[in-house]
């Protein structure tokens, strides 16, 4: 647009020059070699502009002529590079399919038709062509062989970080993933097991490096990079608690106030706290994180913050966590336990119950069976107490990768994934159990109506001594009557065992969901004589 806009100025300028120049008539005389030519001013402009124009043409004609070997010859290789560009991208699309066969054809047409050295995306399609074809080692030489180029050395690594993975050698991950973290701190993978590595040497200042590097450049956000970082500083805390309990107190609160819902946070600030006999201040951290999500070791360690107290004044800081947290399990968890210690049977049994009422799971029912064998020694209800809990559910417990643990851990046992605990119920039970209705009241049995008699069917005898009538006397009442009376389970219950059994007179009607049986086999089978029971 804007060179059209030029071009339109430039004649637009060129038709008032001659314009201007036609307005005002003049000669124009030159002399050469003896002879003087006259023309009008207007043909010496004409002639100007045609002789410009003229050698302009010329010098167009020329360059042409002289740059068209090379002119020629870069047709050729731009039409040869993008024949090899879209053999490229072909092979590429079916690597991402998963046509081995097609891919390494592609890789061989765009190797011939484009220098490997001018685009590296050729020795990421061999590579893949080798893994589709299960040529693992051939792919790894190609992945080292980009380690000595610097635009391909993190692709170099990550594939061969990705086949360290595939063979399971962690080790030789973790070696590949750390090159390239040093050289882009910015890639997710390489970063993430960095970390890994590092939390399982147990290098925590490290580990806090590589998050605050992460953090800087965005990688994660604000929220995920404070709770790494609380993970980290919690398993430092935990780590120098006997060696330096200074620089584990430091690290634990700086966690705390990082996360103060996190509980293995509050519980080391608060555990390293109380080393120093600073018991307000550790209080003041576990009631704050007791608030915002109970938690048991949380309790625990609240009751038993002064270990000179007696079991009534552990009873009574059960009672305050519980003011805090109402209508909560493990509120009443925690006081039926101190309750328990302190002997105090009816408090200990009556919070007991209530947590089974909020929540019926396994500790709850255990809890219960040994205030019942602490008060009354009742090993029957002790036995029925701990069959109630075998079969409800389980307590919530730290859960990572299918491991359940006592005790939380920064990272997984089993993929060393950072931040892998989480307080939940473990998952090997599938939904809740049913559980037990002993102490239900017996529901009353419902009656069972009889079907409406079919016409033409002769009512049914049913023998029953209990009222010393005969069989006839029970014909005779039936015939009087024009339904039939519900059997009840009382009414069966009274049949004698050595009653005779009674043929019956005709087919008895099928009940809805009765199939049946075919009419060829019944003829075949023996009859059978019938009975009640």
């Amino acid at each position: 647009m804007i060179r059209l806009l030029a071009f339109l100025i430039v004649v637009f300028a060129l038709g008032l020059g001659f314009a201007w120049l036609a307005d005002r008539p003049g000669d124009m005389v030159a002399t050469f070699n003896g002879y003087q030519y006259q023309v009008s001013l207007m043909v010496a402009a004409v002639a100007v502009v045609a002789v410009v124009a003229g050698v302009m043409i010329l010098w167009w004609l020329v360059k042409s002529l002289w740059t068209s070997p090379y002119t020629i010859s870069r047709y050729f290789r731009v039409r040869r590079r993008d024949r090899g560009y879209q053999a490229l991208s072909t092979g590429m699309i079916a690597a991402g399919a998963g046509d081995g066969a097609l891919a390494r054809k592609k890789t061989k047409e765009a190797a011939k038709l484009i220098r490997s050295d001018q685009e590296p995306l050729i020795h990421l399609l061999e590579a893949q062509a080798s893994l589709l074809e299960g040529d693992h080692e051939g792919a790894r030489q190609k992945f080292e062989s980009m380690l000595d180029d610097p635009e391909m050395r993190l692709l170099g690594l990550r594939g061969l970080y990705l086949e360290a993975e595939r063979l399971g050698d962690r080790n030789a991950a973790r070696h590949y993933a750390g090159r390239a973290a040093v050289m882009a701190p910015q890639l997710a993978w390489a970063a993430e097991s960095t970390l890994e590595e590092l939390t399982a040497r147990g290098d925590w200042d490290g580990a806090l490096k590589l998050v605050d590097a992460q953090k800087s450049t965005r990688q994660i956000e604000r929220d995920a990079a404070n709770r790494r970082r609380a993970v980290l500083l919690t398993a430092k805390a935990q780590a120098l608690a006997d060696s330096d309990p200074t620089a584990a107190r430091t690290a634990a609160i700086e966690a705390n106030r990082l996360r103060p819902d996190f509980a293995p946070a509050a519980v080391a600030a608060a555990a390293a706290l109380f080393k120093q006999n600073d018991v307000r201040k550790g209080s003041k951290i576990l009631e704050a994180a007791w608030k915002a999500e109970p938690h048991p070791e949380i309790s625990e360690l609240y009751t038993h913050a002064r270990p000179g107290d007696a079991v009534l004044d552990r009873l009574n800081r059960a009672k305050k966590l519980q003011e805090m947290k109402k209508n909560h399990a493990e509120s009443s968890m925690t006081v039926a336990r101190a309750a328990l210690d302190a002997q105090d049977f009816s408090t200990a049994r009556r919070e007991a119950e209530a947590a089974i009422r909020m929540d019926r799971r396994e500790g709850a029912y255990l809890l219960l069976a040994d205030i019942e064998e602490a008060e009354t020694g009742d090993q029957g209800k002790v036995r029925q107490l701990l069959s109630r809990a075998l079969r409800a559910p389980r307590d919530p417990a730290w859960v990572a990768d299918g491991v359940v643990s006592e005790r939380w851990a920064p990272a997984s046992p089993v993929t060393g994934r950072l931040d892998a605990f989480e307080w939940r119920a473990p998952m090997e039970r599938l939904g809740h159990l049913i559980d037990s209705h002993d102490d239900a009241p017996a529901a009353s049995v419902p009656a069972i109506e009889a079907l409406a008699k079919p016409a033409g069917e002769r009512p049914v005898e049913v023998i029953d001594d209990a009222g010393g009538e005969t069989s006839a006397g029970k014909q005779a009442e039936s015939r009087e009557e024009d339904h039939v009376r519900p059997i009840t389970a009382a009414a069966f219950a009274t049949v004698p065992t050595d009653a005779e059994a009674v043929e019956p007179a005709e087919e008895l009607a099928r009940l809805p969901d009765d199939p049946g049986v075919d009419p060829d086999e019944e003829a075949e089978k023996s009859r059978r004589r019938f009975r009640l029971f």
